[in-house]
């Protein structure tokens, strides 16, 4: 919750700053407030404060430096490098380093990254019905490392292949907790895999940064294999996601976006699961809450531009996990607000804050979440 309004609170700082950006130093003024229509570089850094009793306090920052690998004014896609560092006071921490890369006329897209996890989280059990009574708090530590690239082979249809490696280990966990004694719960030591399969995209959007018409069909499927004589696991996830914008106005747009994945195999690594919600699909639920080896969810956001720096938004979704048999019975709901504020209006990059209500269960307060970001939640 902290997390939120510190970035409310900053985006708020920045739009009231905006008619005195004579008293800000040089560089606050060139990554907040500068309007260049060229194709500079830019960067940017969002800081990062939020707490929690099993944390203590969480501090770091985020930091997004965007550029054109074509300097003329051509089609070419904006590609970033995209850091991510926080440290508590009781010694976990979070980092990752990821970059998107387009070349001239978008002939190649690559993608890397790695990042390192030693954060605890909530584990509610398997499944679409989870109750917070079951929740257990356990430790995790997860190295991950990944690389993409396609290839383009028509105006929007590119081609390639996806390859990563990742480690979890798990423990601090309460034995008599759903996490021990629970039977669905699969390699709850954790464990080393890597895996490698194709992947294929359709691409006609306006922009990849803020989009405001076109669609985006994003498909993939990583053949995953353990490593090491702790992991035995052999299996696959398969990744579908499309998403379509359409422009209502100068002003408003409409987006939507469906998203489909599936662990294949007969073993079910309780930590490769589908999982609802986070800060870009299903907002308002906490990442793991349902979890299972499927997950369909959607949902429909518009997007209004209030001036050039500052831009408005409502959505509204609905998805579920399951283990063989989807329901329409068993669709959670989702709905809520956010604004943007937009630090190169150029390149269409912004800060996000959005808050984000689900489901209420009986007995328990309805769901809910805050969440800040850069860039847009799909």
């Amino acid at each position: 919750m902290k997390t939120f309004f510190t970035t409310l609170l900053f985006i708020c700082c920045l739009q009231a700053a905006f008619s005195q950006t004579h008293i800000l130093p040089k560089f606050i003024r060139k990554m907040y407030f500068d309007r260049d229509s060229s194709k500079k570089s830019s960067f940017v850094i969002l800081p990062v404060l939020s707490s929690a009793p099993e944390t203590g306090l969480e501090v770091g920052g985020a930091g997004l430096y965007s550029f054109y690998t074509d300097s003329l004014k051509s089609d070419t896609r904006v590609s970033n490098i995209f850091t991510y560092a926080t440290i508590t006071t009781k010694g976990q921490n979070r980092l990752s380093l990821s970059t998107s890369y387009w070349t001239p006329h978008n002939k190649y897209h690559y993608t890397a990254g790695v990042s390192y996890i030693n954060f605890p989280f909530d584990f509610y059990g398997i499944g679409n019905n989870t109750l917070k009574a079951n929740t257990d708090r356990v430790g995790q530590k997860r190295v991950k490392l990944y690389v993409g690239a396609e290839k383009k082979l028509t105006d929007n249809l590119y081609a390639g292949f996806v390859v990563g490696a990742y480690r979890y280990t798990f423990g601090d966990g309460q034995p008599t907790s759903i996490f021990y004694t629970d039977p669905r719960v699969e390699n709850r030591g954790g464990g080393t895999s890597a895996y490698i399969g194709p992947s294929l995209i359709f691409d006609s959007r306006n922009n990849n940064t803020y989009t405001t018409k076109g669609a985006i069909i994003n498909t993939s499927f990583e053949i995953t294999h353990g490593l090491f004589g702790n992991n035995d696991y052999k299996g696959g996830l398969f990744n579908i996601e499309y998403s379509q914008f359409f422009s209502l106005s100068k002003t408003l747009v409409l987006g939507v976006d469906i998203q489909e994945q599936s662990l294949t195999g007969k073993q079910s690594p309780f930590y490769l699961m589908p999982a609802l919600g986070n800060d870009e699909l299903m907002r308002g639920y906490y990442n793991g809450r349902y979890r299972d080896r499927n997950m369909l969810a959607g949902q429909t956001e518009l997007r209004y531009r209030l001036s050039p720096r500052i831009g408005l938004a409502g959505f509204i979704g609905t998805g579920e996990v399951f283990n063989k048999s989807f329901s329409w019975a068993q669709l959670k709901p989702n709905y809520g607000a956010g604004i943007r504020y937009f630090f190169d209006i150029e390149k269409g990059l912004s800060i996000r804050a959005d808050y984000g209500i689900g489901q209420k269960v009986a007995g328990e307060a309805r769901q809910s979440g805050f969440y800040a970001a850069l860039g847009q939640a799909f």
